[in-house]
């Protein structure tokens, strides 16, 4: 059931429609088939069901008629108000909030992801006086809102919800010591980072694959990917970088799930290039792309200054021919507007690729550096720790020209003295 709120989900360039095919696809990503859809007026909330007796009755009618296993409400609700509607429609009520960790309960595969996600569920389940608290004994995924097999009931005071919340952060923090620690080893490397960030099910996991070639789940599916995944990659220029691809944001992404999972996000804070991947061919591109920029923005992450932030229109194999390759033909490796990809087929990726190299280079410093011809070594370790440019050779030995990240400018002139110097000119 989704809530109609009138002008102002219009205005933010969303209307009732687009929403409720969203929360389809959010129930479907759990498994569930959706038996019947609702739109609700909504033009003024209220307190004891949110929406309006009439439509209470209405739907009433039909969850009598069809017995639905759960009602889905594409909304928040207060402890209160999910209490009432489950009273008015005798079936087990989810609101979007419980609906989107319902399905982070399924998806997270490591052990950070489950804590994250538990710590998440505890907090929200914490505020609804808990009925039952039975995900430490499920056999089946998610956080125990829609039940399963070999569930018991189970009675769970605050108290015992307290005592798990502050294991649990305990627990998280350790884990966070050990993410700070190899991003520290990281960092003696160091590799660039270049974290894929975007709207849930806008086909970063298939870019992150084709980029890296390698095998993370990538499916037509709300939130496929939960935990992150990171791969080195080899560039055209031989530098050689992390890419990381990281959970889809979505809009009204609940506060507990933003707060437990900033842990894991802390790599597109880290990242030096931020590729923001857009699906070009959904209805409500634009909108989405204000909700993952709200969400950086909630994170601390500054899409404008320094760091570069790359905007990809992904899908443009489902775009009509003539506009694809007008998407195509605009492609700018060297300049700051979109560029257009289709993950799938592999167009525009190379341009991409171009992108991201000169988005890394571009607060580099550019030597020349000369070198005897007997010193393999020497040349073996620039083209380790360097981007080469440019390389000629002579009898007396190669002449490199290469850019430098600042923070090694100094161990660069250590190692190699007056070989080395500012490229006068490039």
């Amino acid at each position: 059931m989704e809530p109609k709120r009138g002008r102002g989900d219009e205005a933010l360039g969303r209307d009732a429609q687009a929403r409720l095919a969203e929360a389809v696809g959010l129930t479907a990503a759990i498994g569930l088939k959706v038996i019947a859809t609702q739109i609700a007026p909504l033009a003024r909330p209220t307190p004891a069901t949110l929406i309006g007796s009439g439509k209470v009755q209405e739907i009433g009618i039909l969850a009598k008629e069809l017995e639905p296993e759960v009602v889905i409400v594409n909304a928040q609700l207060s402890p209160v108000q999910q209490r009432n509607l489950e009273k008015a429609w005798n079936a087990k009520v989810l609101d979007r909030t419980a609906l989107i960790l319902e399905i982070f309960g399924e998806r997270a595969q490591t052990r950070e992801g489950r804590l994250q996600v538990e710590l998440a569920h505890l907090s929200y389940q914490r505020s609804r006086l808990v009925r039952s608290w039975t995900h430490l004994e499920r056999q089946r995924g998610g956080f125990g809102f829609l039940g399963g097999p070999g569930e018991t009931q189970i009675e769970t005071d605050r108290r015992l919800i307290g005592e798990r919340i502050a294991k649990i952060k305990r627990e998280l923090e350790e884990v966070k010591r050990t993410r700070g620690l190899h991003r520290d080893a990281r960092r003696r490397v160091p590799y660039p980072i270049v974290a894929l960030v975007g709207y849930t099910n806008a086909g970063k996991s298939t870019l992150f694959n084709a980029l890296t070639q390698s095998g993370v789940l990538a499916k037509d599916l709300l939130f496929a990917t939960l935990d992150p995944t990171m791969r080195v990659v080899k560039l055209k220029d031989r530098r050689q970088v992390i890419f990381s691809d990281t959970v889809g944001f979505i809009a009204d992404l609940p506060v507990e799930l933003v707060a437990a999972f900033r842990a894991t996000l802390e790599e597109v804070l880290q990242a030096d290039v931020i590729v923001h991947v857009r699906d070009a061919a959904h209805g409500e591109s634009a909108a989405q792309r204000r909700d993952v920029l709200k969400v950086l923005d909630e994170l601390g992450v500054e899409t404008e200054g320094e760091r570069a932030l790359v905007e990809v229109l992904n899908k443009i194999d489902l775009l009509e021919p003539a506009t694809r390759a007008a998407l195509l033909e605009r492609n700018r490796p060297k300049g700051n507007g979109p560029i257009a990809i289709s993950a799938l087929s592999g167009d525009g990726v190379q341009a991409l690729l171009e992108r991201i190299e000169g988005s890394l280079g571009r607060g580099q410093a550019v030597f020349r550096l000369t070198l005897d011809a007997a010193d393999g070594a020497g040349l073996a370790w620039a083209y380790a720790h360097a981007r080469v440019i440019e390389r000629k050779d002579r009898s007396s030995g190669p002449s490199l020209k290469i850019a430098i990240d600042p923070q090694d400018v100094d161990r660069f002139t250590s190692r190699y003295g007056d070989k080395i110097a500012p490229a006068i000119g490039n």
